[in-house]
């Protein structure tokens, strides 16, 4: 069988993003992914150039992934949120990852502009759902506050998981993020409509 440098280069990503969510960049070890992978070092700088841009790879790819996974539609905001949630719950890492990004980057992010362009795009097709335009440039100040704001609402519950079972006062992880989950969802219904999104509280 032939050397598939595909598949190679497959297992090194997600090796790569399992190191990177479990040790951060820093304590992230080449050696480590090479081994997981499957594959020596060398190829792994062939393909993504170092350490820093195989990190920034993975968290873009992350970023993809849930983009293409989880629009939110705001005529059916917290149907919406309750997917992104769920999908936060069964992708834990993407947090571990954006956060390790927070603490370890200086100045921009590795592709900043590709990543900041997608969220205006979002923002439009946003904007386009809540009844305004969909042309580039729709998304209003207000709208992706609104957005952010709902991200926000979701991610802390799976960023300090610790400070949610001292809080909650509850030690069954599953009945304490169900719970999590319709205060999010009612939360969102709320914002949404101060931010007079129409019929956002369609589904719950």
């Amino acid at each position: 069988m032939g050397y598939d440098a595909e598949a190679t280069r497959r297992r090194i990503f997600e090796a790569a993003a399992a190191e990177f969510a479990a040790r951060g960049l820093a304590g992230a070890r080449i050696e480590r992914i090479a081994t997981e992978a499957r594959a020596n070092k060398q190829a792994i700088y062939l393909y993504f150039g170092s350490k820093e841009k195989l990190f920034g790879a993975v968290v873009r790819a992350a970023m993809e992934e849930i983009g293409k996974t989880t629009e939110i539609d705001p005529a059916r905001l917290t149907e919406s949120v309750g997917r992104l949630f769920d999908w936060y719950q069964e992708h834990p890492e993407l947090i571990r990852l954006l956060l390790w990004e927070a603490l370890e980057t200086r100045g921009e992010v590795q592709g900043e502009d590709e990543r900041r362009e997608a969220f205006r795009r979002k923002a439009d097709r946003f904007a386009g759902a809540a009844g305004g335009s969909a042309e580039p440039g729709a998304g209003s100040p207000e709208v992706r506050d609104l957005m952010f704001t709902v991200f926000g609402l979701i991610a802390w519950n799976f960023a300090v998981p610790q400070l949610r079972r001292l809080i909650l006062d509850e030690d069954d992880e599953a009945a304490a993020l169900a719970r999590r989950r319709a205060a999010v969802l009612e939360a969102a219904r709320v914002l949404a409509e101060a931010h007079g999104s129409g019929g956002a509280g369609s589904a719950r």
